[in-house]
């Protein structure tokens, strides 16, 4: 099944509290919604993704219970971007003084902001160019550090704030850096 993108700024724009109605109607859809008014059907994963992808939701969860620095989140989370985008990404942290910051109401529906860190695991489904689109809106909205793992390729791309991106061949120890201190995954 391939993602599914929808253009319904012709016909409707969705509001914040629209979309997150649609989502709760719809709970077993995937659904995000792009900058430009975009609903976007993404498809589940198979196994080998699954299990990947928890693995990697795991060991940035043994970090963080060990730091208490911030909070860990899975794929089912929307992020309500600055630019105006609601998105996902396979594995996400936000700094604690960020989320702490945020209303109870603002925790409790989608968060409005952007995580610190990102990791986005390409499937078999995916398509290359539109993952590497969606990291570089989460650069362009604040993001600090974001891995998008390419396993069909043997790469990995580390997106930066101010950077250019970096890609790497896989298997590779990634660091944390300075966003996640002492945090490092073997891919």
């Amino acid at each position: 099944m391939d993602t599914v993108v929808l253009n319904l700024d012709p016909i409707v724009h969705l509001t914040d509290e629209q979309f997150y109605q649609l989502c709760m109607a719809n709970k077993d859809l995937n659904l995000e919604l792009n900058a430009q008014g975009e609903l976007i059907i993404v498809p589940p994963v198979g196994g080998e993704s699954g299990n990947q992808e928890a693995g990697l939701i795991i060991d940035l969860e043994i970090w963080n219970r060990q730091t208490k620095l911030g909070i860990v989140f899975s794929s089912s989370t929307i992020f309500r971007l600055p630019n105006g985008a609601n998105r996902s990404p396979d594995a996400a942290w936000v700094k604690l003084s960020r989320w702490e910051a945020l209303t109870l109401e603002e925790r409790q529906k989608f968060p409005p902001l952007t995580p610190d860190f990102i990791i986005e695991l390409r499937s078999q489904s995916d398509r290359l160019k539109p993952l590497q689109d969606k990291m570089q809106e989460y650069i362009e909205n604040g993001l600090r550090l974001g891995w998008l793992i390419n396993s069909q390729e043997q790469q990995v791309e580390i997106y930066r704030k101010g950077l250019p991106v970096e890609v790497i061949q896989m298997p590779v120890l990634l660091s944390g850096e300075k966003v996640l201190p002492g945090f490092q995954l073997q891919v």
